[in-house]
């Protein structure tokens, strides 16, 4: 398995590129990796399998019980007989002596209240919940996935107002240079232009670090090597649905009982009536049959009987009847009719809880939805500004303190509005998530 996963992985890093030559990394290519490789996804899996392996009948004690056994033992005894004519009285020590037992014994339950029948629904009940829990981890491994490549589609985007903005310094500190070498420009602008651009050079040199960092993290969730940070490019465009409805019979609200999370603790509720139904099994009688197969052996060097040996098959049935037992079993039955309680209010608090994350995370959703015109449209006039400001500074007819404004209102306006997006695009993961919606 593990071999597997490294070849898979090998796959993945030779279409993605190398470092020298990166290449984009699709979205779908990074959930389908992390799903294969997620080491959560996995440990559910596993539990998925155990309740698959308990869900039997033989766990729920339906089928019969087949016992085989054995016994040999060897006695040195002393014997003292007497009888009524004295002259057959016998004393003796050291009398050697052997015992063999062997028997074979088959039981089943036929009655006990209906507790195996209960206890098998209840373990099918558990695989069911287990199957639910791997979907929930398999939805929140695909969000997490989404959240960290946008987030790093986010911080390129940041990279690409950065580099826009230093292209607009450099070319700024270029018409300095110019300016200053035929007398119309002195040593502060010169400063001044090499100052910021620097600055943004820096800034530069800080975003792609995050750039790495998230890079890291998306690769962390996909567990691949880290030492491929430099090997992938995430796309730059963060495209956000924006027809999700909340209300609505196909709208978020009413898709929240789909979330497999909140039909895992549905199933609880369940799980915890059955075992009340098996705590409450256990006043009834309980009947069981059994049939085998006796050999028993005894010999002796002396005493009344030498050799005693009998041998055959038996059938019978025994009858249990709880009758008292300090109250012990009603006072189980009264925790699993709490319990049974309890089940039923985390249910509702945990779907009251996610209804209530649905609501704010749909408002900031709407809210980041309404913004995105306005601030698209605030940044294509940014831009054009600063090409303006750009030209004008280039004809003498604008200063260095309009250039930096406008250089300062198009880094804010990038930054507002790739934010937006980001904001956006995660409201939109998380109600998919939530309404069991997603899809990539």
């Amino acid at each position: 398995m593990q071999k597997v996963k490294a070849i898979l992985s090998f796959v993945l890093l030779v279409v993605i590129g190398s470092s020298a030559n990166a290449q984009v990394l699709t979205l779908n290519e990074a959930v389908k990796t992390a799903l294969k490789n997620s080491y959560d996804i996995q440990l559910v899996e596993n539990s998925l399998a155990i309740a698959k392996n308990n869900n039997d009948l033989g766990v729920a004690g339906a089928l019969p019980t087949i016992t085989a056994t054995a016994n040999n033992n060897k006695s040195i005894s002393t014997i003292q007989q007497n009888f009524a004519d004295p002259s057959r009285n016998t004393t003796k020590s050291g009398v050697d002596g052997n015992t063999v037992t062997a028997g074979l014994t088959a039981s089943v339950v036929i009655f006990n209240g209906y507790r195996i029948m209960t206890t098998k629904d209840r373990l099918a009940s558990i695989e069911k919940q287990n199957g639910f829990l791997l979907k929930a981890q398999m939805n929140n491994t695909v969000a997490l996935v989404m959240q960290q490549y946008y987030n790093v589609a986010r911080q390129q985007a940041y990279l690409k107002t950065i580099q826009k903005s230093i292209d607009a310094s450099q070319q700024r500190l270029d018409i300095v240079k110019t300016r200053q070498q035929v007398g119309v420009a002195n040593q502060a602008d010169i400063l001044q232009s090499n100052l910021d651009l620097n600055a943004l050079v820096q800034a530069k040199r800080n975003q792609e670090l995050l750039i790495a960092q998230s890079k890291s993290d998306l690769l962390r969730t996909m567990v691949m090597p880290e030492g491929s940070v430099n090997a992938i490019q995430v796309q730059d465009s963060i495209q956000v649905d924006a027809k999700l409805k909340y209300t609505g019979a196909d709208g978020i609200e009413n898709s929240i009982a789909q979330n497999p999370q909140m039909a895992a603790i549905a199933q609880q509720v369940d799980i915890n009536k059955l075992i009340e139904k098996e705590t409450k099994a256990l006043l009834y009688p309980t009947l069981r049959a059994s049939t085998g197969y006796n050999i028993n052996s005894t010999t002796s060097a002396a005493g009344f009987a030498l050799l005693n040996e009998t041998y055959g098959p038996f059938l019978g049935v025994n009858l249990a009847i709880p009758i008292y037992a300090g109250g012990l079993a009603k006072k189980n039955l009264k925790n699993a009719r709490t319990n049974s309680s309890s089940a039923a209010l985390q249910y509702n608090n945990a779907m009251q809880d996610t209804k209530n994350n649905a609501y704010k995370t749909n408002e900031a959703y709407q809210n980041s939805i309404q913004q995105i015109p306005v601030e698209t449209e605030n940044y294509n006039m940014s831009q054009s500004l600063l090409d303006l400001v750009m030209q004008k500074y280039q004809l003498g007819q604008a200063t260095m303190i309009e250039v930096k404004q406008a250089q300062q209102s198009f880094e804010n306006a990038g930054f507002r509005l790739v934010s937006l997006r980001y904001t956006a695009k995660i409201a939109e993961i998380e109600l998919k998530r939530l309404a069991n919606q997603l899809n990539f």
